[in-house]
């Protein structure tokens, strides 16, 4: 097939098409940054070819030459055959404007958090400059560390993650941003080696996917570290203990938010005593909540 279309695809609207045909043949699965077939098709040409993301159309009627026409079906097949995310094919994520390195030691970023520090938190951090700790925890690829080093230019940053590797991926990506000065990657499981520290506001997109669901993923899924998808018989025990030991990590006004997926009714059930404040973000008021440090146990 690769040759017979190599020999008749010769615009980028011809790979776009063909890209599309094969991925909706193929029943593959969006989650990873992009909605459809078409936009994942879009992107990886894009990329490939080095060409701006934002700017397919003047490109569609573009001759392409052989050898760019078998790198583009190359990483087709990729897609198709091995079910590799198109993060993990390009090295590349994006959280709005900002892009992160990413490879197989790390989660692909995906965090309703992101949106939320566009807004520097508002209105639960008034005066973002008195921001002066933070702490990111299970950071992964160190991308909402990174997201809160710009939203608070005040704060000195600490990222911390249990995976040696996933710390190696973060360290590129701060490197990266120029932020060494302000951003101190620790190995960490939780909270461990973060005695004494305490932050004016922690932030955590940890493991939070049940056992039921980790049995139905999706092919896709199944090449992101297990350790930063699987989380216990309900999802929540990385969330468990991030609810009993925050406390002791918090300013006296410190402010916790996590991120917990689709658990908002297991969350209530397992701890009907805690006020929480579920964020509005652009899938709704059930992924993202917060608690200050006096409504914390």
């Amino acid at each position: 097939m690769i040759a017979q279309a190599q020999a008749q695809l010769h615009t980028i609207r011809d790979l776009l098409r063909f890209a599309v045909s094969r991925f909706n043949k193929a029943g593959l699965h969006f989650g990873h940054g992009s909605a459809t077939a078409y936009d994942e098709a879009a992107y990886l040409i894009l990329k490939t070819l080095y060409l701006p993301l934002d700017q397919l159309e003047p490109f569609l009627d573009a001759r392409v030459t052989d050898s760019e026409c078998k790198q583009v079906l190359d990483i087709i097949e990729r897609r198709v055959k091995d079910r590799i995310p198109a993060a993990y094919l390009t090295h590349e994520a994006w959280l709005g404007d900002f892009s992160f390195y990413v490879d197989e030691r790390v989660i692909i970023p995906r965090s309703f958090i992101a949106e939320l520090l566009q807004t520097q938190l508002a209105p639960w951090i008034a005066e973002p400059d008195h921001i002066t700790t933070a702490l990111d925890l299970c950071t992964g690829s160190g991308c909402l560390a990174i997201l809160m080093a710009h939203a608070f230019e005040n704060a000195h940053i600490d990222a911390a993650d249990i995976s040696p590797q996933a710390l190696a991926v973060a360290h590129k990506n701060v490197q990266d941003y120029g932020l060494e000065y302000r951003i101190g990657l620790v190995e960490s499981d939780l909270f461990s080696a973060l005695q004494g520290k305490r932050y004016d506001l922690i932030i955590s997109n940890p493991p939070y996917v049940n056992a039921e669901s980790m049995q139905q993923l999706p092919q896709e899924y199944r090449h992101e570290p297990e350790n930063a998808l699987a989380s216990g018989e309900d999802g929540l025990d990385a969330t468990r203990q991030i609810l009993q030991q925050a406390v002791r990590h918090l300013t006296e006004d410190g402010i916790l938010i996590v991120e917990i997926g689709h658990n908002r009714d297991a969350m209530e059930r397992a701890f009907p005593q805690l006020p929480f404040t579920w964020l509005e973000t652009s899938g709704g008021d059930e992924f993202v909540f917060l608690l200050q440090r006096e409504q914390l146990p």
